[in-house]
């Protein structure tokens, strides 16, 4: 079964993987500054992904902040995104289309009430992180590396999705 959300989330899925492929291989080639600045997107994303990997199950998230109070390694942040990753695919596949337009109540970081569907949530957390990929990718190409071409295109033509049948 087709649904946007699905694939957007195994879409983030195989990004984040390639890009932190990349990065395993090319952090150390950039300048400290930027090896921080990359670890602390990277944070961020895994941050707000476990938020709302929460607010998705209805249970509280415990972060004050979109972010870590320390930032951890990159091979941390990396096994955490691969975990957090195939759970949202995971979620995305058994999520019936009847639970797509669910609206939940919940808080954001700050405190402050917010309330989406599911469909939204899968939606908000696949572009947000595609924004700060899109960061990334500049740092790594102004540092003369590849950056993963993360694409949904290029999702599509690797041929990494296949349907679900309903």
């Amino acid at each position: 079964m087709f649904t946007l959300h699905r694939t957007l989330i195994h879409q983030k899925r195989w990004a984040t993987n390639g890009l932190n492929a990349v990065l395993a291989d090319n952090l150390e080639r950039l300048p400290a500054d930027e090896q921080l600045l990359v670890r602390r997107l990277l944070d961020h994303v895994q941050a707000v992904d476990e938020i709302f990997r929460h607010n998705l199950v209805e249970s509280a998230h415990g972060y004050v902040a979109p972010r870590s109070a320390e930032i951890p390694s990159f091979e941390a942040l990396a096994d955490r995104a691969r975990e957090t990753a195939d759970w949202y695919a995971d979620y995305a596949d058994a999520l019936r289309p009847e639970e797509v337009d669910t609206t939940i109540d919940f808080a954001f970081s700050n405190g402050e009430p917010a309330s989406m569907t599911r469909g939204e949530m899968l939606m908000h957390v696949a572009m947000h992180a595609a924004g700060h990929r899109g960061q990334i990718a500049l740092l790594l190409q102004k540092n003369g590396i590849q950056p993963w071409p993360d694409r949904i295109t290029d999702f599509l033509k690797a041929g990494q999705f296949t349907e679900v049948a309903a």
